[in-house]
């Protein structure tokens, strides 16, 4: 294994677009977990206001929350899957370039699987974004509601 300082700078050159599809990753991964962690505090928050005096509208929020929460650890898991696909990628790349094996079928692997890792992290997060709007208009739509018999009523 001869590496010339070339060999190394083409490598390097060859990895260089995943590792921005990885910085693209990484921000997904922070939405994502500052998303949970947001969904966490609302729940904590509706815990205690259940136990103190239970309520029907905290139940439903809360079952939504939980909803909503499972479908971001999904996002989150296939997010870092594809960070993991990306990173073994770049990896396989500069081997391949350097030793002058034949990775070409693995680097391909790596890649469709951390593109169908990303597709699925995007749906997921997609899924949790539609599911927390249609709770938000069924709330708002409730108020009002609520606001209009007690117009009727007063």
């Amino acid at each position: 294994m001869n590496l010339q300082f070339a060999d190394i700078g083409q490598a390097i050159q060859l990895a260089i677009a995943p590792v921005f599809l990885l910085a693209g990753v990484g921000i997904l991964l922070l939405v994502l977990t500052n998303r949970l962690a947001r969904l966490i505090d609302r729940t904590r928050v509706l815990d205690e206001r259940v136990r103190s005096i239970p309520e029907a509208g905290c139940l439903g929020e809360l079952d939504s929350l939980h909803t909503r929460s499972g479908l971001i650890n999904i996002a989150i898991a296939a997010g870092a899957s594809c960070g993991l696909l990306v990173c073994l990628l770049i990896a396989l790349l500069f081997v391949a370039d350097t030793t002058d094996l034949p990775l070409d079928r693995y680097i391909a692997v790596c890649f469709v699987g951390g593109m169908l890792a990303l597709i699925v992290a995007f749906s997921y997060l997609m899924r949790e974004i539609l599911l927390c709007a249609g709770f938000m208009r069924r709330q708002q739509r409730k108020m009002l509601d609520d606001c209009a018999r007690a117009a009727q009523a007063g």
